[in-house]
């Protein structure tokens, strides 16, 4: 290495939009199936005939509370089994396509690079997949929490089924948001863990903060620190990490939708 050589400095590593979209739909899916069981049980469970109020002589409270959670743990129980398989295969998505690119920014730059897998990687690849199978796995269980929460209130009320059947639609949107937000935000945290430790196996001490522009209402320590260099072992400090003035070191991507990214400094050589 010479002393005064000019360091490289490489382009960023993205997270897969395509992968993103991918997960959203897989989620979306589930979720759409979800939502029209719980829609169909609500025509045949909730419905009168004559004015579509609900019978409380016929339906009582306890008796839709246990119907609820039949259909609960039915759904519980198809997120709980999908979960390990769609965390396993999107998790290992998000490790090819971020080495592939790292790869391909390295030869760009000069540097023919092959990686294999270390312990450090492996730990993280497990504990992201961990991470996935449990947001998987609490769609159902916020979903129906929020729901019988909405039905005992109008049993108690007396509602018509298409009062409550506009307040369901409204909690469908909310757990679909709730989706998007975990394929983009695990999709950024698995691609910034996996570049920030290649990152380190390659010598690497340094990168730029890049902020992504992407965001409606950006975190303005974030876009301050854009062009930024941290150092890669223990990340940059956050002044407002928590959104409530407390700081932290944190890395791009980490907390959560933080969608920015960085571009590694990597030494001059002769």
């Amino acid at each position: 290495m010479v002393k005064n050589a000019k360091p490289k400095l490489l382009k960023p590593v993205r997270p897969s939009a395509a992968i993103d979209a991918w997960y959203k739909r897989k989620l979306d899916q589930m979720i759409d199936e979800m939502n029209a069981s719980i829609a169909f049980w609500l025509e045949r469970s909730y419905a009168s005939r004559q004015d579509q109020i609900v019978a409380m002589d016929e339906l009582p409270a306890k008796q839709l509370s246990r119907a609820l959670n039949k259909l609960r743990r039915r759904w519980q129980k198809n997120f709980d089994e999908a979960a390990p398989k769609l965390a396993k295969y999107f998790t290992q998505q998000v490790d090819d396509r971020s080495k592939k690119q790292l790869q391909d920014i390295l030869k760009e730059a000069g540097f023919s690079v092959e990686f294999t897998m270390t312990s450090k990687q492996a730990d993280g690849i497990r504990a992201n997949i961990t991470e996935n199978v449990s947001l998987i796995r609490s769609i159902p269980q916020k979903h129906f929490t929020d729901i019988e929460g909405m039905v005992m209130r109008s049993v108690q009320a007396g509602r018509d089924l298409h009062t409550l059947s506009k307040q369901l639609e409204k909690q469908y949107g909310k757990t679909k948001k709730r989706a998007a937000l975990i394929a983009r935000d695990q999709n950024n945290k698995a691609t910034a863990f996996l570049t920030r430790t290649r990152q380190g196996e390659l010598g690497v001490k340094k990168a730029i903060w890049v902020h992504s522009h992407a965001g409606k209402v950006p975190r303005p320590t974030h876009l301050a620190n854009d062009g930024n260099a941290y150092d890669i072992t223990k990340g940059w400090y956050d002044p407002d990490a928590n959104g409530k003035g407390n700081g932290a070191y944190i890395f791009p991507g980490e907390l959560i939708n933080c969608r920015c990214i960085s571009r590694s400094i990597i030494p001059g050589f002769s």
